[in-house]
């Protein structure tokens, strides 16, 4: 008996701490997303239709209405008004004489002459010279090849337009960035106030900069610089302070103890020992620049992107893709040279190579020829006119046709399979939950979910963005092209995951794959739209599937990063615990690598969001329809300036809570 009672005392005593642990147990956060989803679905099912804020495509609100006539009452007060007269209005003269010199100088008839002051092989003999000089004889080659390319498709007018105002924003950008870098660099108050600008503007997709330019600017080629100048700009104030704060402090101390003034310490100093950073800072923004010049023919800007513009709009996809092929070729260019002279003084020290002692003398040799180019380019027509009537771009656009075609004759059942799944299985019905919901329901669901995903902050942010987002009257676009990038962004994810953990976990696969990305990642976005256009259709879902593209490999970059940065011990001694390589990835390294996830999803929404915004070229509608819209009817000002700030404000909420779950997640 005694020990029949001691038995229920001790299973007792072990039973009755479980209680509380169970009674402790927290609700994850995975739980409470999946509860709001399933009352949202609920409530959507009882409310569905009702209170939506649809607006037809020719409907006007209050708001658009009066940005109409902001637009009317600036265009007609534009040379009266002293704020336009002596302040905008100076600016463009500026900048569009800058522009204009520069085409004058390498593309557009220069005055009393039929050709530009540089012709065709003056152009590419400073090309050639410039990229040895920078770079090396690799590079040089690769860039004569390149630009020569461009005039053998016919092009090289429109490629010169197109360097012409990429120089220009360049060279104007680089002018208050590098100062304005290097400020924020040696002052951390600076730093702290330009910060947040620097992310919000690249928070924004290009489409934003160019309705409310054109509303102080115009279009044309002035406004078009502008826009691109101020999109290219944030890189290189980034970097450049980045490259300024990351000089050894014991470097900066011992310039100081030396005696060394702070004029001295900055050009003697910082300035040479982060001069690689500073031009990786420069190849960034040259890339930006390229990019937005190319959508920034939507305001008329000469060049490349005014070409693929007008062959999206008449589904020409052959002159699509040549044009296309050509601001490839040229972005490749510009990244390979501005890459070479980050790299070409730390190369020159460790290479053994003892012509090097003679790149002086050759360089004298180089600069002299491309002056003799230079002279015959600006004397002959048969130098300044290139010869030939671009044999090649007719023959790429003819078998860019061909292709297209035959993908549509033999691939057509494939490809109208893909699309009809996805848009059947994840984007019709998401879409209809987004935009047949009550707004306050869709609000109130997205405030929530910031508020769990990435605390209080984020859904104080989400909450503002909403109410603006319902104040800009284009509520049911917005969630149109909401539910496309949140489509997008998953499949991106899945792709990112699955390549980013198979390059985080072989260096061989890493090095196969990385290069592709990297160039991947040179391409403006409206190159992406040409192929996908050929194999879709003009859809939403080929808007979808270039955004997953365009934006997969930032995503397979960051978690192949954060996999690799898994220590190798953790993994090993999940290994000898038994763990089987899915058990590693799902248990061990994914987990850990969790902020990296984070990142990728947050790098990933921005991407996908610019690019879902141009597919509005394409069929993708919404907002990018709105903004496209806007430029081409001019009662649809309003409303297209609505729908770029409507764009912002998703950018902004996007960007937020991911931003919120990253640091939570590597906390």
């Amino acid at each position: 008996m005694t020990v029949a009672m001691e038995k229920p005392e001790k299973t007792g005593a072990v039973e009755e701490p479980a209680a509380p642990a169970r009674a402790e147990r927290r609700i994850s956060r995975p739980m409470v997303v999946a509860a709001i989803l399933v009352v949202w679905l609920v409530l959507f099912l009882v409310l569905r239709g009702k209170q939506t804020l649809t607006l037809a495509a020719a409907d006007l609100t209050d708001l658009h209405r009066w940005f109409n006539d902001v637009n009317d009452s600036i265009g007609a007060n534009r040379n009266s008004n002293p704020l336009f007269l002596y302040f905008f209005n100076e600016i463009r003269l500026v900048i569009d004489s800058l522009v204009t010199f520069v085409q004058e100088l390498i593309s557009q008839p220069a005055a009393g002459r039929p050709v530009p002051q540089i012709g065709w092989l003056g152009v590419v003999g400073i090309v050639g010279y410039v990229s040895w000089a920078v770079g090396n004889w690799r590079v040089a080659l690769l860039a004569v090849a390149g630009f020569t390319f461009l005039g053998l498709q016919g092009l090289w007018q429109e490629s010169m337009d197109t360097l012409a105002l990429t120089v220009s924003a360049v060279f104007v950008a680089l002018l208050f960035a590098i100062p304005l870098g290097v400020w924020a660099g040696l002052s951390d108050r600076v730093n702290r106030i330009v910060t947040p600008f620097l992310d919000f503007m690249q928070t924004m997709p290009t489409f934003v900069y160019l309705a409310p330019l054109t509303l102080f600017f115009l279009i044309g080629p002035a406004s078009a610089t502008i826009a691109t100048l101020i999109y290219a700009a944030p890189p290189a104030i980034r970097i450049t302070a980045h490259a300024i704060r990351s000089v050894p402090t014991t470097t900066v101390e011992a310039a100081d103890s030396m005696g060394a003034t702070r004029r001295q310490t900055l050009t003697k100093v910082l300035l040479p020992m982060s001069k690689r950073t500073v031009v990786m800072g420069v190849n960034q923004t040259i890339m930006a620049a390229l990019a937005m010049v190319t959508i920034a023919a939507l305001i008329d800007a000469p060049g490349l992107g005014k070409t693929v513009v007008q062959a999206l709009q008449s589904l020409d996809v052959g002159t699509a893709f040549n044009a296309g092929l050509a601001i490839v070729v040229m972005a490749i260019v510009l990244d390979r040279v501005t890459t070479a002279a980050s790299g070409r003084a730390e190369e020159a020290r460790r290479s053994k190579n003892r012509f090097l002692a003679w790149r002086r003398p050759l360089l004298g040799v180089g600069a002299a020829a491309a002056a003799v180019l230079v002279f015959l380019s600006h004397t002959y027509v048969w130098a300044a006119e290139f010869p030939g009537e671009g044999g090649i771009g007719s023959a790429i656009s003819s078998g860019a046709d061909s292709v297209t075609t035959w993908a549509q004759d033999n691939l057509g059942g494939l490809t109208n399979a893909i699309r009809d799944v996805v848009t059947n299985a994840l984007l019709n019905p998401f879409q209809t939950l987004l935009t047949d919901s009550p707004w306050w329901l869709v609000g109130a669901a997205l405030i929530a979910l910031g508020v769990v995903v990435g605390g209080l902050r984020a859904g104080i942010t989400t909450a503002v963005c909403v109410g603006l987002l319902v104040g800009t009257g284009v509520w049911s676009d917005s969630m149109t092209t909401l539910a496309s990038t949140v489509v997008a962004t998953v499949l991106v994810m899945l792709f990112g995951i699955g390549f980013g953990v198979w390059m985080g976990r072989s260096a061989l696969v890493d090095r196969l794959i990385r290069p592709t990305l990297d160039a991947a990642q040179v391409m403006p976005p409206f190159v992406y739209l040409v192929p996908f256009l050929a194999l879709f259709g003009a859809t939403r879902f080929t808007a979808i599937v270039a955004a997953v593209v365009y934006a997969a490999p930032v995503a397979m970059k960051i978690i192949a990063d954060g996999v690799r940065n898994v220590p190798a011990t953790t993994v090993e001694a999940a290994t000898s615990a038994g763990c089987n390589t899915w058990q590693i990835i799902t248990k061990v390294q994914l987990p850990m690598a969790r902020s990296a996830l984070t990142l990728a999803t947050n790098q990933g929404l921005i991407y996908v969001l610019s690019m879902v915004v141009v597919g509005g070229l394409v069929g993708a509608g919404a907002l990018g329809y709105d903004v496209v819209a806007g430029f081409s009817q001019g009662q649809l000002y309003g409303k297209g300036l609505a729908a770029g700030l409507a764009i912002v404000l998703l950018g902004v909420m996007f960007d937020r809570i991911t931003q919120a779950a990253a640091r939570r997640a590597g906390a």
